[in-house]
Order: C-alpha cells, then structure tokens, then sequence
C-alpha cells in the first residue's frame, strides 16, 4: 500500500538523536522528525518545546495528587469494578468481520458463536459508548454504525454516518469521534443521534486510532498513511503539534501509561512501539516488539502493556516500570494477531486473527493460546464487553 509523505515536516533529527543516545534508544529506525504545529485554527508555534519549557494543554504533571498518592488512569478498570450500569449484561465477544460483513458473537465460557449477523461494508471495529450502554459497529464502507443492544446481544437498525474507520468519546461524553480515515478529519458528533456537530481537517492521511491525556484536554492521534502523530485539543477543535515518524512508519494503536506520563505507540511497520512524552510531546524512544505491531493492551493489574505482532503471530509483554520486553507470547504454528481486549477478571486476552478467520484466547497467567475460534472473513477489532470502568473512551474497550 502506498504511503504519502508528512507535508511540510520541519526536521529535528540532530536534537532527537542527541536525546535518543543519553536514553539508550534502539538503533533500528531513523530518528523521526518532530514537526511543528499546522493547526487549522491556530497559528504554528516557532518551536518544539523542550522538557524545561511550560507543558502543552493536556500535560500530566503533576503525576500524584495529595489524597490519592500516584496517578492511574486505569485505576478504574480492576477486576470486578463493573459499573452499575453493565452488571446485567450478559459477558460476550463480538468480533466484527470485515471480509464477510458481518459480526460474531462468541459465548466467552463455552468459547462457541451463538449469534451471527450481517451488518454493512467492511466492519471495522465494535465500541463501547461512552454511557456503556450502546456497542456500535463502524460500517467503514458502508458509512454506517450499527448499533448492538449489549442487554441482549442484537444488533438495531443503522445510522448513516460518513467513513466510520473507527470512534472514540470525548471524556466528558459531549461528543463521539469518529475517526474519518478515508477523509483525513475527525468529525465530532452527538454522542446518542452521531449527527454532525463540527469537523476538523488533519495534516496528515489515515486517521485511525488515538488516546488522551491524563485531564482529558487533549487527544492524540496516529495517521498510518502518511507516517504521522498528531496532537489535537478537541474542544476548540484544533490542532497543536504534528509529529512526522518517518515515511517508513505505519503508526497504528495508542495508549496512554498508567501513570499518564507516555504514550505508547504501535508501529507496524517498525516492527516496535514509539514511546511520547505526554507533556511535551517529543518522541522518548523507539522499542522493537515484533513484526507487525498492531494492538495495545493495559493489563488489569495496570502492570504490563500487552503488544499483537500482527506480523510475527506473537504478543509482546512490555513493563510499564522498565518500558522494555519482558516476555513473548508466540502462536504455534504462527497466525495474525489483531485487535481485541482484555477479559473482565484480566485473565484472558482475547485478539482477532485477521488473516485466518480465527479468534484467539491468551491465557495471561500461562502467556499461551487456550483457544482459537474460527469466524468469519478478516476478523478485526473485536470487543470484549462488558468490561470495567466508569465510562467508555470508545475503540474496542478504552475505560476510565
């Protein structure tokens, strides 16, 4: 697939380089280049910050709050601490197939599909609302959303919402944003109807995944078309920094650390994940994972960051502590591992196979493959529900 190049990146390599030597950085890819704001509404500013300068909008210092000692932002997602609101779910996977059209619910006790429909063209991902109350299919060719009722298991009727690749909520749940990939914006919506509220065109090509910063003020996105990171204040809507990786990146899922201080960046491409500095934006590192990095996943214990080589049919363990590998979990045989999440007690971790219609069952304490579910056609972001957490920050399971 070909890939545009980041326009207009202003490079920075000689300082990033300097900063990656003192912090031991992995040789492998090129330093990227930290390019400066092209905000859409907003003039760019003369320069990045550096670490000493007054943090960007959105920026985790401090790290502990006097009553609560460290942050964690995750602190919400324990096993058991289901909300009120989802107690009387029934516990299923739905895996969204984006070959075949359609979505499978699987039984995740018996590890069988007892339901199966077909939704629009080519489903990319299944998301929680921000109000739990709602899992909507993102009908990308389709541009639909179909709603599931997770009460029951069954899908309602669609709505019409233009180039859905994937969707996510603003944390104070005003808006659901819709990752417009093919368009290169993110539209804000009405969080209920998904009708149009305002759009923002991005600086780069294919917008499809992000997270935000510890307040919430800020989003952070990745656009794997062009190679690019950008940094957005949803509220305005505007945007703050445009990070260019490097034309041979494909950056792909986003999370935040528990403590709010990095995000941590898959990259299919590199083969690894981007560590950012969440203050002030600047690229830390890069960690080789695996071939094919895809999928992050917090761990319950808000311990390990579960990555899917997609590539190399494996899941890397990286210590949030140590930020480095310290485990890998192979397929045998080899395989595709995608998107998914992790089970409510944080046991299993559950991740689509895209290339072998299959779904697989991680056991997280033994790190092997329990199980592997056949399924429909390119299986891709699946979603384990219900889940705990407050609210729902959307992809297949962001929790608060």
């Amino acid at each position: 697939m070909r890939r545009a190049r980041g326009a207009g990146a202003v490079t920075v390599v000689l300082m990033i380089l300097a900063g990656c030597v003192l912090a031991g950085c992995a040789a492998e890819p090129p330093a990227p280049r930290a390019a400066l704001s092209r905000a859409t509404s907003a003039p760019p500013t003369s320069a990045a910050p550096t670490p000493e300068a007054s943090p960007l909008p959105g920026a985790a210092r401090p790290h502990r709050t006097e009553d609560r000692g460290p942050v964690d932002v995750y602190a919400a997602d324990r096993p058991g601490m289901l909300s009120p609101v989802v107690k009387g779910f029934r516990s299923l996977v739905y895996v969204p197939n984006s070959e075949s059209g359609t979505v499978d619910v699987i039984d995740p006790e018996t590890y069988r599909v007892v339901r199966h429909f077909r939704v629009g063209a080519l489903p990319q991902h299944v998301v929680p609302s921000w109000d739990l109350k709602t899992l909507w299919v993102n009908n990308n060719q389709g541009n639909t959303l179909t709603p599931i009722d997770p009460r029951t298991g069954k899908p309602g009727r669609p709505v019409h919402v233009e180039d859905p690749y994937n969707l996510y909520f603003s944390p104070d749940g005003r808006y659901a944003l819709v990752m417009a990939e093919r368009n290169n914006q993110l539209d804000l919506r009405d969080p209920h109807t998904m009708r149009l509220r305002r759009s923002l065109s991005v600086p780069c090509r294919g917008i499809n995944h992000g997270d935000f910063t510890v307040d919430g003020s800020v989003f952070l996105a990745s656009c794997e078309f062009s190679g690019d990171l950008v940094v957005l204040d949803w509220r305005a809507p505007r945007v703050i920094r445009h990070i260019h990786l490097g034309d041979r990146s494909m950056p792909q899922d986003v999370k935040l650390s528990p403590d709010g201080t990095v995000f941590y960046i898959a990259d299919m491409a590199r083969h690894g994940v981007w560590l950012v500095n969440a203050e002030t934006y600047r690229v830390i590192r890069f960690l080789p994972t695996g071939r094919g990095a895809h999928g992050l996943y917090v761990s319950r214990d808000s311990r390990h960051l579960y990555v899917s080589n997609r590539g190399g049919g494996s899941v890397s363990v990286v210590s949030f502590t140590k930020r480095k590998v310290v485990d890998v979990w192979r397929i045998p045989g080899g395989g595709s591992p995608d998107m998914g999440g992790v089970s409510a007690d944080g046991t299993k971790l559950w991740l689509s196979g895209r290339y072998h219609g299959v779904v697989y069952v991680f056991d997280t304490r033994k790190g092997e493959v329990i199980r592997t579910i056949p399924v429909g056609a390119g299986p891709h972001g699946l979603c384990v529900y219900p889940q705990p957490g407050r609210y729902s920050l959307g992809h297949t399971g962001i929790f608060r």
